[in-house]
Order: C-alpha cells, then sequence, then structure tokens
C-alpha cells in the first residue's frame, strides 16, 4: 500500500515538472542582434570639386573700319561725275565745299567758263549769268597737291584767300597753278579730284563757248549742275 502511494506520488511530481517546462507562452524573442560595426579605416581623401570651366571670353570686336574719304556726287545735263576730297590734305577748304553741298547752293548753278585743255569752273552762276550770293571767304590752303588733270580746286581773285563757292577742274596738269610755280606765292588750292565721270568732263570741255553778260568763255547752251550731293 505505501509502495502504491509512493509511486502515485512520484507519477504526480513528474507530471507537475513536465508541464512547467511545456506548452506555456513562447519565451519572448531575443532583441536582433547587432550588426557588426564597420571596420575602421583612414578617412579617404576627398574628392576634389571640379574645376570651374573658364569663361568664355568674349571675342574682340573687330577695328572699325577706317571711313574713307567724303564723296560728293554731282549731276550734270552731260552725265554725272563723282568727286572724291581730302580733309587730311585741305581741312577747311573740304569742310567750305561740303558745307554748299549740304545747303543745296550748288543745285541749280552751271559752268560759266570753259577752256579747253586748260579748266572748267562753276559753282556760282545760275542760268543768264546771276552770281549768287555766297558766305565770307576762306584762307588759302595751296601747296598738299598739285594741279594734275581731273583734280577739283577752288577758284578765286587775285587775293590769295578770296576763294568762296566757285571751283575749277583740271582738264590738263597745270602745274603754274601749283603754290611752288605761283608768281604770286600762293597758287590755287587742289581739294580733291573727280573718280568717276572724266568722260562727262570731256564733254563739257567740248561745248560751243562765247561771250556773255560781260564774261568769256562762258557755254552757248548752260551746261547745269542739277545736284549735289555727299555719298560718302
Amino acid at each position: 500500500m505505501l509502495i502504491k502511494l509512493a509511486l502515485i506520488l512520484i507519477v504526480a511530481a513528474v507530471t507537475l515538472l513536465l508541464s512547467g517546462c511545456g506548452g506555456g507562452d513562447a519565451p519572448p524573442e531575443s532583441p536582433p542582434p547587432e550588426e557588426p560595426a564597420e571596420a575602421q579605416q583612414a578617412p579617404s581623401a576627398p574628392e576634389p570639386e571640379p574645376e570651374p570651366e573658364p569663361e568664355a571670353k568674349a571675342e574682340p570686336a573687330p577695328p572699325e573700319e577706317p571711313a574713307g574719304p567724303p564723296r560728293v556726287r554731282v549731276e550734270t545735263d552731260k552725265g554725272t561725275l563723282v568727286l572724291e576730297l581730302y580733309p587730311d590734305r585741305a581741312p577747311e577748304t573740304v569742310a567750305n565745299f561740303l558745307q554748299y553741298v549740304d545747303d543745296g547752293f550748288y543745285d541749280g548753278t552751271i559752268f560759266h567758263r570753259v577752256i579747253p585743255n586748260f579748266m572748267i569752273q562753276g559753282g556760282g552762276f545760275v542760268a543768264g549769268m546771276q552770281e549768287k550770293s555766297t558766305r565770307p571767304p576762306i584762307k588759302n590752303e595751296s601747296g598738299s597737291m598739285a594741279n594734275t588733270k581731273y583734280t577739283i580746286a577752288m577758284a578765286r581773285t587775285a587775293n590769295p584767300h578770296s576763294a568762296s563757292a566757285q571751283f575749277f577742274i583740271n582738264h590738263q596738269t597745270n602745274q603754274f597753278l601749283d603754290k611752288e610755280h605761283a608768281r604770286d606765292g600762293w597758287g590755287y588750292c587742289v581739294f580733291g579730284k573727280v573718280v568717276d565721270g572724266t568722260d562727262v568732263i570731256e564733254a563739257i570741255a567740248e561745248v560751243a563757248t562765247g561771250s556773255k553778260m560781260g564774261h568769256q568763255d562762258v557755254p552757248l547752251t548752260p551746261v547745269v549742275i542739277k545736284s549735289a550731293q555727299r555719298t560718302g
């Protein structure tokens, strides 16, 4: 009897022990293992910043073309002349001539004196040999250019500094009009030349001339300057 009771107690004790280790709640999950720290290493050199691209240099502006000599287009009954003027040689004379051009002074004037193999002269009279009023005369700037064929020069009186509006175009080389050859020591100031229309000069030189209103070598049929305008 005692042995049976002892066996019952042993069985009960084993049962209790097994129930304490068996199916109850699952144990709490263990925290996730920490990730291993990265191995220490020397800090790497910083990546170099990209160098700034050089600023594009502006292309230098091309040098301005120097302005050429001023030119005047002269429309006549016989055709068109183009005169090229040289202010570097005779600045006051060119400025004076261009002022008359800009004022329209020469429009309607005539070539009132024509002598073949010498010169043709104009710029002071209108048809009927009526003389136009002018501005005050200018100083004589002769000496820098010669009176060669087809050059344009200022007409004047015996006073070397009396030129105003009238001019002439040499129909041949006239050295005796140059300063170094002139008897008065001044000569006649050349300030430009005909660069287009020399055939017109030749046509004017061939016109019939005579006396009119007390003037000699006047074209019997007027040769009119219709207009004179700057072209450059």
